[in-house]
């Protein structure tokens, strides 16, 4: 029975050296993955990022103007100018999986309503069909580009176009989430 005895304690000894080995190597482990983890910061958007991100546009009332909802997210290349300059800050730093509520004043949008931008034009250049106010109709631009124009007002021989962008005065209301961020190509 002694002998049996000290054998138990000799071989729970050995099983509480080996317990504490694995647990402080366990622990080094750990840490390990912690440091890489902790050198490896989330890819933030900064000037060249390739971005995605989902969207969803309100004006002042809360009436969605657009939504990226069920659709591909918006891609842009960070600092290009492809979209809206205060969009566009307010992107700068976030990651993926970030959501952020954005508000955009006019002058940081598509400016505000300019009257130089309202044009008469003789009421047989158009269809009769475009003839009622709030008509939208397609102009090209002086290089060739599709530009959104509207029908304002209706006189007795003209009509008052307004080639200002359909969101022109308009304070803007994003909710965003960012999808995708990969860091610039070198």
């Amino acid at each position: 029975t002694v002998k049996v005895t000290l054998i138990v304690e000799d071989l729970m000894r050995r099983i509480r050296v080996i317990f504490v080995a694995c647990a402080i190597a366990i622990f080094f482990l750990n840490a390990e993955l912690f440091a890489q983890t902790a050198a490896k910061p989330a890819t933030v958007i900064q000037a060249g990022s390739l971005v995605a991100f989902d969207y969803t546009l309100t004006d002042e009332t809360g009436k969605v103007i657009d939504s990226s909802r069920g659709k591909e997210p918006m891609h842009y290349v960070h600092g290009k100018g492809q979209i809206i300059p205060g969009l566009e800050k307010e992107l700068a730093g976030m990651s993926a999986g970030s959501e952020k509520k954005v508000k955009v004043k006019p002058e940081d949008a598509y400016g505000q309503v300019n009257p130089q931008a309202f044009q008469e034009v003789p009421k047989d250049k158009l269809p009769p069909e475009a003839l009622k106010v709030g008509t939208v109709l397609s102009a090209r631009g002086p290089d060739g580009q599709s530009v959104p124009v509207r029908v304002h007002e209706i006189k007795e021989d003209t009509v008052v176009m307004d080639f200002n962008h359909p969101l022109a005065g308009k304070t803007l209301f994003f909710d965003i989430k960012v999808t995708e961020v990969k860091p610039a190509n070198p």
